[in-house]
This record gives C-alpha cells, sequence and structure tokens, in this order.
C-alpha cells in the first residue's frame, strides 16, 4: 500500500520499485495528477487517484478508502 499526496514522495516511490522487484502488487493511493507514482504503476497494480489540487480534499478520500480498506480486510480474517 503506497500513499503520497503529490505521487513524487521519494521514499513511496522507491517502496513501489522495490515491491516490483519482488513480484508484488502495489495499491497506490495518490492525488491531484498521480505523479511519478501513477507512470511507474503496471496493469496488475490498483491505482486509485483524486484528482483534486487541494491537499486536504486527497488526504480526505484516502482515509475513506484506508477506513474501506481495513473493513475488508476485517471481514475475510473475521467474517
Amino acid at each position: 500500500l503506497a500513499i503520497s499526496t503529490s505521487g513524487n514522495s521519494p521514499n513511496v516511490i522507491e517502496a513501489i520499485s522495490a515491491a516490483h522487484e519482488k513480484g508484488m502488487t502495489v495499491i497506490a493511493l495518490t492525488g491531484r495528477d498521480g505523479g511519478k507514482m501513477g507512470e511507474m504503476l503496471g496493469p496488475d497494480d490498483v491505482h486509485i487517484c483524486v484528482p483534486s489540487p487541494v491537499t486536504a480534499r486527497i488526504q480526505e478520500v484516502h482515509l475513506v478508502c484506508i477506513h474501506c480498506l481495513c473493513d475488508a480486510i476485517d471481514v475475510q480474517l473475521f467474517g
């Protein structure tokens, strides 16, 4: 799970590269135009991009997405 408001955070970009080197699928939450992260994602990755220039709006949508992912994991683990 890679999260960056701009899609250009160097440490997150490095993490995506490392995940791809290990054959892992990446779920990326970005904003604006997706930045460098959006460009490096492959067809097996999941990209949720919030097309807004407003940082607060991007992060609010990211928070909702994270809560949904947590709920889905909870259902998978505990029914």
